[in-house]
Order: structure tokens, then C-alpha cells, then sequence
């Protein structure tokens, strides 16, 4: 047996060592390509490749894998990395069905060098790209960290609540813009979402008693008429939203039903339910620390000899999922005073204001997002919760 095992153990050494190990250091311009084969030498060759040009990318590959051929009995296993940012995961799924073992590297988890003026260029990153991923291979998970890229009907799921989260921002910059151009005419204006207000500009008067100017109206009127067409985009989506959540019945998809299922807690409304699903829920954790990692809700200790810090929250997690965590904390100690995570929150806090309050809504933030995912994926409900039927 030990030798059935030690003769396994040479093969696989000996297929790392005939792999090849590709990096792609993206860019807007060009892809500077890493390539480091063992079985063909200690060097890092690095390409340049033209910028969103798969096939061009393909090709370098396949000239590679043909050198190395001859190297190995078998065909050689070929592995590439890239960082995770503005050209998302379209070369992920084009490597991976080129029988290529793409990894999609956390760019802030790789080590940079800590002398006073750091040294950075293209040619440097994909090299140590490479560096790294040879060590993650070999079994060194502390050399970067590994993002899950979604699957393309996951990812196109997700459009429709960011969507609107970013039509919700937009809606409050015009509707912050009217105001401001009226505040420094002295006027205080109130329900500019009314549909009759542009009308009664015309009776406005300034805080010195003269009309509004005719440009600053025109002006006003253009933001307004913004300010419309933002609205119905918005009220398009939540449309679209629930009748997507009304499909639980038989054919409904399974993440669809966990969202209605959510929405009957009471506090829990469409948007967070639907923001839960779509970014942390329909992903497997193994644990509840798992699922407070990835929403950034983890605290940060600095402890080093005689110097032990808190420097507050990881929140190096999804940043859209913790900040509905956040907003949802709150609402749920206005819906559901009589739960337990309420009471938790209510003993620890008492009659105190202010900053103390805020601290501890995080650690509620926490504790229910984990009664959450124990409640969509187990059936766990949180004590002294109210389900609405």
C-alpha cells in the first residue's frame, strides 16, 4: 500500500512539473501574457496579446501545450489565473472550455512588497501572477484567494435589483438637484414628485419677491421630466420583481420560491429577500462563519505583541449584500420586537443613543443574516419571529 501510494504521489509531482502555468495581466490596451513550464525551463516568458482578443490568446496557449507535449506521456494540464475586475468572467468560460483550469485571483489577497517606494509595472504583475498561482497549485492556499465566478444565468439574475438600486440613486441626485436650484432662490419646495408641481412654478416667487428666472424654469422643468422617466424605469423593475416572486408554484425556479419564502417574515420586504438570494444565498456555505465572511460582517483584530486593536468590520465581502444587511437590522427591530435577535439587541443597548446603537446594529446585522440562511436552506425559523400568512 505504501508503495501504491508513493508511486501516486511521483505521478502527480511529475504532472505539476510537465504543467503549464499562465497568467494574463489585463489592461484596456493590451493582455500581457505570464507563461512558466517547468519541463521547459525556469523562466517566465511574458507575451503581449491584444486586448479582448480570445482566439489571439488561444493560440499562444496551444503553441505552448505543443512544446510541452513531447515532455509528458499524457497531455499537459494547463493552468491560468487573471484578477477579478473590469472585464468579468467572459475569459474564465472561454478558458475553462478549452480544457483550461482557470482560477479568477482576488487581486487585494496577493503580497506586495512593503520597502517605501513599491516598484509596480505590467511585465512585474504578470509575474507575479504566475508565482502565484504556481503555489496555489502546488497546495499553498495562503498564497491568494480564489473568487467563485457565477455561472452566466446566476449573473444575469442578478441585474434587475442593481439595476434599480442604481435608477434609486439616480432618482435621489435629480430630485436633490431641483432642490438645490429652489433653496438658493430662498424657496422651499415640497411633493416634487407631484404631478401637477411643474404648473404652479409659475407662482413661485423668490426669497426677495421676484419670479423664478425663465432659464433656471426651463432648467428645473428638463430635471423634473428626468426625474419622471427615472421613476417609471423604477417602478417597470419592481413590477417585473414580483411577478417573479408570485412564481412558487410547480415550474418556479427554486431560488424564486426561497424569495417568497423570505418575504413572509415579517420586516423582510421584496428588495432584501431578493438582494439575499441573488448574492449570498444562492452560493453553499459550509458554516455561519462562512456566511459572515463573505458579507464583511467579520471583525478585524490587530494584535501584535503589546499592540491589540479593533479595527472594526473585515468588509471585505459583498459590500451590496452588507449594506442591506444593515438596513434590514433596523427594520426588523421595528417589525419584530418580540424575537429573540430584538431582544438581544435591546438588553445590550437599554436606553443608550447614538454611537453605541450603531455599533451594536451590526452585531444584530450578523446574527440575522445567519438566521436567515438557517432559515431558507433548513427551515429554521428565528425564535419569536412572526411568519405572515
Amino acid at each position: 500500500m505504501e508503495t501504491i501510494i508513493f508511486d501516486t504521489f511521483e505521478q502527480d509531482a511529475q504532472k505539476l512539473e510537465t504543467s503549464i502555468y499562465i497568467s494574463i495581466e489585463l489592461s484596456r490596451l493590451s493582455w500581457l501574457v505570464g507563461v512558466f513550464c517547468p519541463a521547459l525551463g525556469n523562466k517566465i516568458h511574458v507575451h503581449s496579446v491584444s486586448s479582448g482578443n480570445g482566439e489571439e490568446l488561444l493560440s499562444l496557449i496551444g503553441r505552448y501545450r505543443a512544446k510541452a507535449a513531447g515532455k509528458c506521456l499524457s497531455g499537459p494540464r494547463v493552468f491560468s489565473c487573471f484578477e477579478a475586475g473590469y472585464d468579468g468572467f467572459w475569459i474564465h468560460r472561454l478558458l475553462c472550455a478549452n480544457e483550461v483550469e482557470n482560477h479568477v485571483l482576488d487581486g487585494a489577497s496577493l503580497p506586495v512588497d512593503r520597502r517605501a517606494k513599491h516598484i509596480k509595472t505590467d511585465r512585474i504583475d504578470a509575474r507575479r501572477l504566475v508565482n502565484a498561482l504556481f503555489r496555489y497549485v502546488q497546495g499553498d492556499s495562503e498564497s491568494c484567494r480564489v473568487v467563485r465566478p457565477p455561472t452566466p444565468e446566476e449573473e444575469d439574475a442578478k441585474r434587475l435589483h442593481r439595476e434599480r438600486k442604481r435608477l434609486v440613486q439616480e432618482r435621489t441626485a435629480h430630485l436633490s438637484r431641483i432642490k438645490a436650484l429652489l433653496m438658493a432662490q430662498g424657496i422651499r419646495a415640497l411633493r416634487i414628485t407631484d404631478a401637477t408641481w411643474p404648473k404652479r412654478l409659475n407662482n413661485m416667487r423668490t426669497g426677495d419677491g421676484r419670479p423664478l428666472p425663465e432659464r433656471l424654469k426651463v432648467e428645473i422643468i428638463r430635471e423634473w421630466h428626468r426625474l419622471k422617466i427615472v421613476a417609471a424605469q423604477i417602478t417597470e423593475i419592481e413590477k417585473e420583481r414580483s411577478e417573479q416572486i408570485k412564481v412558487t408554484q410547480e415550474g418556479g425556479s427554486e431560488v424564486a420560491s426561497k424569495i417568497g419564502l423570505l418575504t413572509k417574515l415579517r420586516g423582510i420586504g421584496p428588495e432584501f429577500a431578493t438582494v439575499l438570494m441573488r448574492e449570498v444565498f444562492y452560493r453553499r456555505f459550509e458554516n455561519q462563519r462562512q456566511v459572515a465572511s463573505y458579507m464583511g460582517l467579520t471583525p478585524a483584530p490587530y494584535s501584535s505583541g503589546d499592540s491589540h486593536t479593533d479595527q472594526g468590520l473585515d468588509k471585505s465581502g459583498n459590500a451590496r449584500a452588507r449594506c442591506a444587511a444593515v438596513q434590514m437590522a433596523w427594520m426588523w427591530l421595528r417589525h419584530q420586537p418580540q424575537s429573540e435577535l430584538s431582544q438581544w439587541y435591546m438588553r445590550r443597548v437599554g436606553e443608550m443613543q447614538g454611537r453605541i446603537r450603531r455599533i451594536m446594529i451590526i452585531g444584530l446585522a450578523r446574527k440575522l443574516v445567519i438566521a436567515l440562511w438557517r432559515f431558507v436552506h433548513s427551515g429554521v425559523v428565528p425564535t419569536g419571529a412572526v411568519i405572515q400568512a
